[in-house]
């Protein structure tokens, strides 16, 4: 059995947009996340996927639940101390990699700046070894170090966020749509180099997109986000082949196939959120009508999905 690295309990995030108005932006949420597997997160824009990245990473105080890393609570109260030996397991790639590089810094200095905050180096030239290194880690080279974020590509910039994160020595990368500001022939060198650190340094990812294709490539498991809810979590693999909640249905019908004549016969599923009326006393909850596959359902729906999946 595969080792809890971080569990997510009943996470709430709420925002208050003036009374009596609030929005659920991540509303009851649970799920874990174990050690070495890339957890994929979809959902449209706005359904909370982002959000609930920013919250377990605490960029964001959580309304209500709870975040356990290693067993410890992400949102109780912490000394600088804690905070600081807690920001260096856990790091984030964040999706624009235009203006998550500061323009006035060095790459070095970029690449550099959580080194320096936890001194992690003795002296500026082993400093400089360290930034060296993680330039080659991530694709580029030596020379690049002098120079500012303007003179790189959007692909190139995002190597330097990766350097950025893995700078630390963390144990756990929230990737937050890291190649949705990216070209195609881009995003899939940046996935690709992702997949290599992972089985280089063992590190664990919660991988954040809307591109299902793609985190299908990525991802052990997959979990999809409606309206601040999660209304599915299954093995990868399993998610396409028996997808059971219709938002889910509705998503995997929008990827595009490579074949025109397909595409011109494959019918895509609208997802009516309207047809999802629940009694004020019904339990609606995630039940698992498979081994590791979970559903957001009523009784009723998790009689019909047990019918209906394929083993």
């Amino acid at each position: 059995m595969a080792e809890k690295l971080l569990e997510i309990k009943n996470l709430k995030q709420y925002f208050n947009i003036g009374r009596p108005n609030q929005v659920k932006a991540v509303d009851d949420v649970t799920f874990d996340i174990y050690k070495g597997e890339t957890l994929g997160l979809v959902g449209e824009s706005g359904c909370g996927k982002s959000t609930t990245g920013r919250t377990i990473i605490r960029l964001y105080n959580a309304t209500g639940g709870q975040v356990l890393f290693n067993g410890d609570n992400v949102h109780g109260k912490k000394s600088k101390a804690e905070l600081k030996k807690f920001n260096r397991k856990m790091q984030m790639i964040f999706q624009d990699p235009y203006a998550s590089l500061n323009p006035r810094m060095t790459v070095a200095d970029i690449i550099a700046e959580g080194i320096d905050i936890h001194g992690l180096v003795k002296d500026k030239k082993e400093r400089m070894q360290r930034v060296y290194s993680l330039l080659e880690t991530v694709g580029l080279n030596k020379e690049h170090a002098n120079r500012y974020p303007h003179e790189f590509s959007g692909g190139q910039r995002q190597r330097i966020g990766i350097a950025r994160a893995l700078a630390v020595e963390p144990e756990f990368i929230i990737a937050d749509e890291p190649i949705s500001a990216l070209d195609v022939s881009i995003q899939a060198q940046v996935v690709n180099l992702l997949k290599k650190l992972q089985r280089e340094k063992g590190l664990t990812y919660l991988f954040i997109a809307h591109d299902l294709s793609m985190v299908k490539y990525i991802s052990d498991r997959i979990g999809v986000m409606y309206f601040g809810k999660m209304v599915e979590l299954a093995p990868a693999d399993d998610l396409y082949r028996n997808a059971m909640h219709p938002y889910t249905k509705s998503l995997l019908s929008a990827i595009p196939l490579p074949d025109p004549e397909s595409e011109r016969t494959r019918r895509r599923i609208m997802y009516d959120p309207s047809s999802h009326h629940y009694a004020e006393n019904e339990k609606v909850e995630m039940r698992e009508i498979a081994p590791g596959h979970l559903v957001y359902c009523s009784e009723k729906e998790f009689a019909q999905y047990k019918t209906q999946y394929k083993k």
